[in-house]
């Protein structure tokens, strides 16, 4: 009983519920519990820009490690980022098809974003492909940081973070261990952040009940089938795809193998958990050890497709919702965010900061942001099982150019 009283995604979703409710029953008056729902967005936003730094940051100095493991560091990290942002592009072409978040009219979505400062009258000119690459370089990382350039902030991260990694072994140890101290004090923050996640969500679905009714949870439903679709596509189509084209194991041998992990990982949400079972299924399919040793726990570092679907659908959601238009360089910041930002995911418990920083880069409100904190364990457990499905899947091709 005690771990229940304990847990927080309980308590989350019990707080949705409440708000459904007294939304539907108090009608408009409801927007009295929105403050509660501001103050916990606002507490988000104040985290958002030094995690996702420090987070690249020691991601990024981590990786350069792997470069003693050479041409399986290299083709590891190639495939998962080669394969993570044709996710992505994946998840944008169907959220772009479907058109989740587009069905609300824009008279009743302009209260929930009442003082946002941008409309789609106001947006920005279509920046050209060079503007956008020279875009994302910033010429003062102080500003950046200062203006909350999240595509900025993360390239920046990256070279500081490759440049550590550059440094004899003593001193990049030295600056881990105080990255890491950083990280984890900003964790802390983090967790006492979510203590008051069910007053802010009770507080933004009862406002957004009120306002927009029982239709707007439907339509946040929605992205979930799409969020499936896209999944089943990267986890039957490409990676057997890989497999078929890339490695010598058979996809029957394959598919027989992933079943344990996929459903040890689908109940636990957790690619390191499922990591034994996972090397298990590996072995089964004839892939060396010190391949699966390497790429399986690196995987399950920074191979986060399943996430990067997830955070590119919330991007085409939100941006629908709130009538936004997204340019070829929210596009791409979109992309990039969501490929970059797998690096220094490992450090972030849970979605929530990476999400953020995904609808930031592109300059989309955080507002409706909790209205996908109750769904957010049923993606959590399917983003998860592609993750790993995808990590065997690097691991199998990785190998066969290995042992060449």
């Amino acid at each position: 009983m005690k771990k229940l009283l304990k847990n927080l995604g309980l308590w989350i979703i019990i707080a949705m519920v409440v708000g459904i409710i007294v939304g539907v029953f108090m009608g408009p008056e409801a927007s009295m519990f929105k403050p509660l729902g501001d103050l916990f967005i606002q507490l988000i936003k104040m985290l958002v820009v030094p995690l996702v730094l420090v987070s690249i940051i020691s991601g990024a100095s981590a990786l350069g490690e792997t470069k003693s493991a050479g041409l399986i560091g290299g083709l590891s990290i190639g495939f998962m980022i080669v394969t993570t942002v044709i996710s992505i592009v994946i998840a944008l072409i169907l959220g772009e098809i479907f058109q989740p978040g587009a069905s609300i009219s824009q008279t009743t979505v302009a209260t929930i974003v009442e003082g946002y400062e941008s409309t789609p009258s106001e947006a920005a000119p279509a920046m050209g492909f060079w503007d956008t690459v020279i875009g994302m370089i910033p010429a003062n990382p102080i500003e950046a940081l200062t203006r909350g350039d999240i595509l900025q902030i993360i390239i920046f991260g990256l070279f500081l973070g490759f440049g550590i990694s550059a440094l004899s072994s003593e001193k990049r140890q030295r600056i881990s261990s105080g990255l890491n101290i950083i990280l984890d004090a900003l964790i802390w923050c983090i967790g006492k952040v979510m203590l008051v996640a069910p007053f802010g969500v009770f507080g933004l679905i009862a406002d957004a009940t009120g306002t927009f009714g029982f239709d707007i949870l439907l339509q946040v439903a929605n992205v979930l089938w799409i969020d499936i679709i896209a999944v089943l596509i990267i986890g039957l189509g490409l990676y057997p795809l890989c497999i078929s084209l890339f490695s010598r194991v058979k996809l029957k041998d394959y598919f027989r193998a992933m079943v344990k992990p996929q459903v040890v990982s689908f109940s636990t949400a957790s690619s390191l958990a499922t990591l034994p079972v996972n090397m298990n299924a590996c072995d089964e399919m004839g892939i060396s050890k010190q391949t699966s040793g390497f790429v399986l726990p690196l995987g399950a570092t920074i191979n986060m497709a399943g996430n990067a679907i997830y955070y590119a659908l919330l991007a085409v959601f939100f941006a629908q919702f709130y009538g936004i238009d997204l340019t070829i360089a929210d596009y791409t910041s979109i992309t990039l965010v969501c490929s970059l930002g797998a690096i220094g995911q490992a450090g972030v418990p849970g979605p929530t900061l990476l999400a953020a920083a995904v609808l930031v880069a592109a300059d989309i409100p955080l507002e409706g942001l909790p209205l996908f904190y109750a769904l957010d364990r049923i993606f959590d457990m399917i983003r998860t099982t592609l993750n790993i499905t995808g990590d065997a899947a690097c691991a199998a091709v990785v190998d066969r150019f290995a042992r060449k």
